[in-house]
């Protein structure tokens, strides 16, 4: 398994997610949202595989409703890139599979 944990610092999720892995011995990749983001292409192969922008937009956060309101999906995913904090997280990946959120029940399937 090639893991890698996207989220943000103070995110209860998050460090769920890190525990899980970590209490199985798997080895992960930590990658702090605020500070790196995510690059275009994982972005898309993270939104393909959880079904879309939609999903990964953190409907908690202040701006959430502007990113909706956006019509055209390039502008969704320029304002997701610029402001990664948008994103709900942890956002977890293995190769071409990912999930968005603390989804134990889809990691045990990886192994």
């Amino acid at each position: 398994m090639n893991i890698q944990i996207f989220g943000k610092a103070k995110c209860f999720d998050t460090k769920k997610a890190e525990r899980y892995f970590k209490e199985r011995g798997v080895k992960f990749q930590k990658v702090d949202l605020a500070k790196k983001g995510l690059s275009r292409g994982e972005l898309r192969s993270v939104a393909a595989a959880c079904g879309g922008l939609d999903a990964l937009l953190d409907e908690k956060h202040p701006d959430a409703a502007l990113v909706r309101y956006l019509a055209h999906e390039d502008d969704r995913c320029e304002k997701l890139l610029e402001q990664p904090v948008l994103l709900k997280t942890p956002v977890v990946r293995n190769g071409r599979q990912a999930t968005v959120g603390y989804r134990p029940e889809v990691w045990k399937e990886w192994d």
